[in-house]
């Protein structure tokens, strides 16, 4: 498809869409806007943009595509000066905020004024950031979910998932209530538990310090999305804060009736507590793109000695097989392993075990 796409935010998902653009429709025309003049540098030196400015103002004409790729209440801002804009009457706007109804609420005016508005949220990420991590295979098989409004012409939803084939990912329509409520449940609730419980675990390093090494294996696995970006994480909860207030309200009701259990010494609700998670935990999908970004983790007992890593590393770069993380486990339950190597997707850790035990006596675990 030809046309001019800009896109708003030239990082991980900007700069990624914009590659999965490029492509599936070759003669787009794509535009960054960012507010780094060395990121769109390095967007235009790697390909992923042909043109970039850090000015909306100066390209926003020009569009036939708008896309959204910057922090929720960045993209709320906007929304608010785009009805001042001389843009073209078949604009399609679009964003990728991981939360909706805020976001659809501020569209209106741009809606009113006649443009299509249609809320998007691909849910996919990495460890890495910044425009120089984009990759085209970044959404593949991932949900990408659209909230359309409820007077949306179907034909708008459908040009902008054309847009989007080159994702490769699944689309599937919510609305923004909808859309909240559930990552805020899935997701947004999840980071917030596991970084209170990693800041609880920190004040108890204080009083306990040998607790500081012990605090690896499958507590640091659980604890895993404490890592995120507090910035992003910061502008999420803000956006998604009524749902939230409900959810953590639940949590912490939840946690009073543990805390029953134990004081009754309760073990019939204690065992039903456990085994009622156990039952749902086990029915989910395995090693499907949800809400949290799936783990591809592989486990390698290797000896302790000097060059061991750079060994099994150079087994992957023969069979060309990318990793994302790799490090050495002091502690690990269940798991005989001291090397943890983190991969993008199931293929790769799947070649990377078949490799590693091809090359070598190394059993691998996931």
């Amino acid at each position: 498809m030809k046309g001019t796409v800009v896109i708003v935010g030239l990082g991980l998902i900007g700069g990624s869409i914009a590659l999965c653009i490029r492509a599936r429709h070759p003669q787009a025309h794509i535009i960054g806007v960012d507010i780094s003049e060395q990121t769109i540098l390095s967007g235009d030196s790697l390909g992923i943009i042909d043109e970039g400015t850090t000015n909306l103002a100066d390209v926003v004409a020009r569009a036939d595509l708008l896309i959204f790729c910057c922090p929720v209440q960045q993209t709320e801002r906007f929304l608010a000066e785009l009805p001042t804009y001389p843009l073209k009457k078949d604009l399609l706007i679009t964003d990728t905020g991981s939360t909706k109804m805020r976001v659809m609420e501020h569209a209106t005016a741009v809606q009113e004024a006649g443009y299509t508005f249609i809320g998007g949220h691909p849910m996919a990420g990495s460890h890495k950031s910044g425009v120089t991590a984009a990759k085209s295979l970044l959404f593949e098989n991932a949900y990408y979910l659209l909230t359309p409004s409820a007077e949306e012409d179907p034909k708008h939803v459908a040009a902008l998932r054309f847009w989007l084939e080159g994702t490769n990912a699944k689309f599937l329509e919510l609305s923004a209530q909808e859309h909240d409520h559930i990552t805020g449940m899935l997701s947004h609730l999840p980071h917030i538990v596991a970084a209170a419980l990693v800041n609880q675990t920190s004040d108890f390093t204080q009083e306990h310090p040998a607790a500081f090494r012990l605090a690896a294996g499958g507590f640091r696995d659980i604890t895993r999305i404490a890592s995120s970006d507090p910035t992003m994480w910061t502008d999420i909860s803000l956006s998604n804060k009524e749902t939230l207030r409900e959810l953590l309200g639940n949590w912490r009701d939840g946690m009073n009736d543990a805390i029953d259990m134990l004081e009754r010494e309760d073990s019939t609700a204690i065992y039903q507590f456990f085994d009622t998670a156990k039952e749902f935990r086990d029915s989910l999908p395995v090693h499907q793109e949800g809400a949290i970004p799936s783990f591809y983790d592989l486990f390698v007992d290797v000896p302790d000695y000097p060059g061991v890593i750079s060994e099994v590393t150079g087994f992957l770069a023969q069979e060309e097989i990318s990793l994302i993380n790799i490090k050495i486990l002091e502690t690990r339950e269940d798991i005989m392993g001291i090397l943890q190597i983190t991969f993008q997707n199931e293929k790769d850790r799947e070649r990377a075990k078949r490799c590693i035990e091809k090359y070598s006596h190394y059993q691998c675990h996931f």
